[in-house]
């Protein structure tokens, strides 16, 4: 007698095997004809390999890229950047420093960053007096108030914000908010409806819901910004929550944010615009959002973005050559240290020809996997020269670079692979002796509160821990 239920279960076991397997095999055909760094590859081959199951959901939902995509029409992109446009080619003659015109010249043609002269820069190395600055600034608003946020949470200083902002929506100036969908996963949908209520005009960045659930979960708008009619901005590492003033039971939360005054607040209108025609496929780009202004200060500053659509890793590309271009020291402050290929050979070949190159990370991090793969890739570095110290008394967020008394850049970048190729990103390029100077003596008074990690001593770690810095190191470039 034939058993059929047996003969079933073959054919439905044969056909789930079938299926199974042949996922995994097209996905990883996939991997390898996208043309991905070969890192990146393999690193993904080996979880489709060794963790089959789970590896096609992360990759479903973290793995497909979307470098091909445009995100704007270019028509579009280039109606926003007339105004700025106009305003950079109406400057009196600007003397582009020799040292960095190649820099200069990398971000105009990859991200249309013009170089704006004449501007203040207010630095801020605590969130108490960020806010302040923010709160000072927002109560001055007449006509526009723009703000953007990885984070704009709904505890003591999101609620301070948020009441500041329907107080100037209620008094006639216009306001538009954005927030990362993911970055607010966990904040309710009330804090958002009671500014919509009020007139605020509020979106989130790439809404990520079931069943349109997918790689979208994998990009996120990073970016901090923040533009008040369209004369002052602010940008940097700071969101909009309580742990960024007040810091952790076992330590200060140390970061670094900046006040733009000056024409280099047109890049920051920019960057913002082009983010809210894509949330609200609203193009806004009247001539009173960039006013016209005189010079505020003495420094030359490019506003310059990335994101994962474009085909160039613009600021990745940035720091490589800023990195290789600098003759007595860079100093890097980063709260991760997962670089790319590009930027540790860069830090590597500059520490080997001489070059003091520093890197400035936190003893403790928030995040235990980053932090055993920013780990393995210490001694590296060390091999090659470069000097790193652990930041001791709280959590280092910051994402400051400083090289040779001239360049200095600020803004939402970490170093690691999620921020050069996941990450919508902004960064302030400042060329400026007097800003540089200070951004220095504010490294090296971190430094006073640091350790630093040598050589023979990091070798010394035991073995476990260097097994498992490594096995995070392998999944680096999905992290």
């Amino acid at each position: 007698m034939i058993d059929w239920n047996y003969i079933l279960n073959q054919v439905a076991t044969v056909a789930f095997d079938i299926i199974y397997f042949g996922a995994i095999i097209g996905t990883i055909v996939v991997i390898i004809l996208d043309n991905r760094n070969p890192v990146k590859t393999l690193a993904w081959i080996l979880v489709l390999m060794f963790l089959p199951v789970v590896g096609l959901v992360f990759y479903f939902f973290f793995g497909r890229s979307r470098r091909r995509e445009r995100i704007i029409e270019q028509k579009i992109y280039n109606r926003l950047l007339n105004k700025p446009m106009v305003e950079y080619l109406a400057q009196d003659a600007t003397t582009l420093p020799i040292a960095y015109s190649r820099l200069i010249s990398l971000f105009r043609n990859t991200t249309q960053a013009f170089p704006f002269d004449g501007n203040r820069v207010e630095t801020y190395t605590s969130g108490a007096s960020m806010l302040q600055s923010l709160l000072r600034e927002l109560a001055k608003a007449r006509q526009h108030i723009h703000i953007e946020f990885y984070i704009f949470e709904d505890d003591a200083i999101g609620r301070m914000v948020r009441d500041v902002l329907i107080e100037k929506v209620r008094a006639g100036v216009e306001v538009r908010v954005i927030y990362d969908d993911v970055g607010c996963w966990h904040v309710p949908n009330r804090f958002y409806d009671e500014m919509r209520s009020a007139g605020i005009e509020v979106r989130s960045f790439l809404k990520v819901r079931f069943p349109l659930f997918t790689s979208k979960v994998n990009y996120r708008n990073h970016r901090k910004i923040v533009v008040i009619d369209g004369r002052i901005g602010f940008v940097g590492g700071m969101n909009l929550a309580e742990r960024y003033m007040r810091g952790f039971s076992w330590g200060i939360w140390r970061d670094t944010h900046l006040l733009l005054e000056g024409k280099a607040v047109h890049g920051l209108q920019t960057a913002f615009l082009l983010d809210w025609y894509f949330v609200d496929r609203t193009l806004i780009s009247a001539s009173r959002y960039f006013p016209k202004m005189e010079a505020s200060g003495n420094s030359l500053v490019q506003i310059v973005t990335s994101d994962p659509i474009g085909p160039w890793k613009e600021i990745m590309q940035g720091l490589s050559m800023a990195i290789s271009g600098a003759k007595k020291y860079f100093y890097i402050q980063t709260p991760y240290f997962l670089p790319t290929e590009q930027i540790l050979a860069a830090m590597q070949t500059a520490a080997l020809a001489g070059v003091d190159v520093r890197l400035m990370l936190p003893l403790r991090a928030d995040n235990r996997l980053t932090n055993l793969g920013s780990c393995s890739y210490l001694a590296d570095v060390l091999q090659a020269g470069v000097k790193v110290y652990f930041y001791k008394i709280g959590f280092l967020h910051s994402k400051l670079m400083v090289s040779d008394d001239e360049l200095t850049t600020v803004g939402s970048t970490n170093v690691d692979f999620r921020s050069f190729e996941h990450n919508f990103e902004v960064n302030a390029f400042i060329y400026d002796t007097e800003t540089a100077l200070q951004m220095r003596e504010i490294f090296l008074q971190d430094q006073r509160e640091c350790v630093q990690v040598f050589l023979k001593n990091w070798v010394k770690r035991p073995w476990w821990r260097k097994a498992a810095e490594s096995v995070v190191r392998l999944m680096a470039p999905l992290l």
